[in-house]
């Protein structure tokens, strides 16, 4: 088996890799829903949230508003920081055991290259890379994620300052043990998958469960 860590910076098409790499086989247990699960209503997560950041946060139904929270900690380090403080525990947890269940349930089946992506945007910035066997990212060209989301309808300005609020292309492509160039078309992209998985299936071949 093999546990690959998965990003990305934002336009450059993560979710159409771990899409194709779900429907290869793969077994993707994903960040973002681990950091919607953590905090819906009745969880620990979000009680902890509106302690710490006020009721405003929260939606008359008591579920969280994820805007109202944005404004917040967008462009406030240090509310950002309360805020990662509560979320990343509850998210890493969340995501070993999706994997220790993922593993469980494939154990009957007895395959010997089980290849198990960890689906995680901010990976660089956590500095967690170190957490996998190896670390697969999602790279295109700075102008071509400022295109693709002005395409979704985001103003350049503002993708500008969410990519500046992530890690640097750079930073991402230092950590990476396998690059894939997503600044093609998606036919572009297959062909790459094909032999990304490729390489996954072989490596995890020569590694034991854990």
């Amino acid at each position: 088996m093999v546990r690959v860590g998965l990003t990305g910076g934002i336009g450059a098409g993560k979710s159409e890799v771990s899409r194709r790499l779900a429907a290869l086989g793969a077994v993707v247990v994903d960040a973002d829903r681990a950091a919607r699960e953590v905090v819906e209503p009745g969880t620990p997560g979000l009680d902890q949230i509106a302690r710490t950041f006020g009721p405003g946060v929260l939606r008359p139904d008591g579920a969280l508003d994820r805007a109202k929270l944005a404004e917040i900690v967008f462009g406030d380090e240090e509310a950002r920081g309360r805020l990662n403080a509560i979320v990343h525990p509850l998210v890493h947890d969340w995501m070993r055991a999706a994997e220790a269940a993922a593993m469980a349930s494939t154990t009957a089946g007895g395959d010997d290259e089980l290849v198990i992506v960890h689906d995680v945007p901010l990976l660089a910035e956590g500095r967690r890379g170190g957490e996998f066997d190896l670390v697969v990212v999602v790279d295109v060209p700075p102008d071509v994620q400022v295109e693709r989301l002005a395409a979704r309808g985001m103003p350049a300005e503002q993708a500008r300052a969410r990519m500046a609020a992530q890690a640097s292309r750079e930073q991402r492509l230092a950590i990476a043990d396998i690059v894939i160039d997503n600044s093609g078309t998606l036919a572009d992209l297959d062909r790459r998958m094909a032999d990304v998985w490729a390489d996954l299936r072989a490596r995890a071949s020569t590694q034991p469960r854990r």
